[in-house]
């Protein structure tokens, strides 16, 4: 044969086997691509969205019923206490409840999450991975709430403390809203949580379909700006940030529903007084995907009848309801609620009327288009938790009659989810 033909031949021949490993790789590629779309997709499917005025879960309605536990991650940075929280996740989840609120902080103190600004307790960081691990095992999604109001826990006069330590000018811990240090230090935690690699499940936070919600704040108040228009500026900036971080899942305020200077008239509404807050202004704003509210009608009108206390509880969730579903057009929680065992005359029966009543409630405005998407009871807690009592406290295991109350509630919302008729 031909020379120059051999050479033609031998190289026809490597350009076929070049072309076909280039095709073997492509395929493999492709399968790798298809693999990590198909993980995405099966994580995104489980999150939970927002479609109009209430929330979706897989393409369908989703209502629930749920609770507060703000004390899980605190517990878990002890491994040889996590099995109260595991305790408190499998008898919730046996009640039906399908969210829970939980805290995902903790600035200075005792069990720090963050020790300074910046500075992270990797065994406390892993009690949250492990209480993010145990809700998804037990089917609790969570919103995780990235710091307090008050002092417990740090706060924002841990934040404001910090920005002096560093040698800011500040007047009050109300400059946690506008002072740009304790601003930096308080997106740095954001960042730090939101972006998380949780060593037990593998994934991070972000990508976790447990994760329901984040909550930018427990129950923010400032005293320094009644208006609500200093938090109005604080929550845009804010929850803008954390968007930029994490698109996927929803994201809420934390607030308690006190109405501000937006619309007047509705101030009437609140319990006599204004905490700097403005239910309708702060959650009109778009990154913020739906509104809460808080009730303890036993604190804020103490000292008057339990019927008084119902009456106001009712005009509450009712007025709040109709503005989410007409003004807002965002899904409303009732994130806290609860009757305190010290209480004047308290005893069990008071207890379950008061919840069974708020329940009906629930159930009755969630019926009419879904906007009312559930609540969350404060609190549950594990057995031998007597130090963390707060008069809220309610250990599933030892009240019965509450723990039937809330089964029942429970499974009234998830038969509700497929009857529902939604109106955008």
């Amino acid at each position: 044969m031909h020379l120059s033909i051999k050479i033609k031949m031998a190289y026809f021949q490597r350009l076929i086997s070049c072309i076909f490993v280039l095709f073997l790789l492509s395929l493999a590629f492709a399968c790798e691509a298809r693999v990590l779309l198909d993980e995405k997709n099966a994580n995104d499917q489980g999150l939970v969205r927002v479609n109009g005025a209430h929330f979706e879960l897989n393409g369908s309605p989703f209502l629930f019923n749920g609770f507060n536990s703000y004390w899980l991650m605190h517990v878990a940075a002890e491994p040889s206490e996590r099995y109260k929280v595991s305790e408190v996740l499998r008898e919730a989840s046996s009640a039906g409840l399908s969210v829970c609120c939980t805290w995902a902080f903790s600035d200075g103190g005792d069990r720090a999450l963050q020790i300074s600004p910046g500075v992270y307790d990797e065994r406390v960081f892993q009690g949250l991975d492990f209480v993010i691990s145990e809700a998804k095992k037990y089917g609790v999604r969570l919103i995780l709430s990235f710091v307090n109001n008050y002092n417990d826990f740090g706060g924002k006069a841990q934040y404001v403390q910090w920005a002096r330590n560093a040698g800011a000018q500040i007047n009050g811990d109300d400059d946690f809203y506008t002072n740009y240090i304790t601003k930096n230090y308080y997106k740095n935690h954001i960042k730090k949580v939101v972006t998380r690699f949780n060593t037990i499940s593998g994934m991070t936070y972000k990508d976790d379909s447990t994760i329901m919600a984040w909550e930018l704040m427990n129950e923010p108040r400032n005293q320094a700006d009644y208006s609500g228009n200093t938090l109005n500026a604080w929550v845009q900036e804010m929850a803008t940030f954390v968007k930029s971080l994490d698109n996927k899942h929803l994201l809420e305020i934390g607030m308690e529903g006190f109405y501000g200077d937006s619309v007047p008239e509705r101030k009437s509404i609140n319990p006599g007084y204004q905490v700097g807050t403005d239910f309708i202004s702060n959650h009109l704003i778009k990154e913020i995907d739906f509104a809460t509210i808080h009730a303890y009608t036993d604190q804020w009108l103490s000292g008057q009848s339990d019927d008084a206390q119902m009456i106001f509880m009712q005009k509450w969730m009712t007025s709040h309801w109709q503005d989410a579903k007409n003004i807002l057009k965002k899904p409303l929680v009732l994130a806290e609620f609860g009757k305190s065992s010290r209480d004047p005359g308290y005893n069990q029966n008071i207890r379950d009327t008061f919840m069974s009543t708020i329940y009906r409630n629930i159930y009755s405005l969630a019926k009419d288009g879904g906007t009312m998407g559930g609540s969350l009871i404060w609190q549950l807690v594990a057995q031998g938790m007597e130090n963390y009592e707060d008069g809220y406290c309610i250990e599933l295991g030892k009240n019965p009659s509450t723990a039937g109350i809330i089964t029942s509630q429970s499974h009234a919302m998830t038969a509700l989810a497929h009857l529902v008729k939604i109106y955008d």
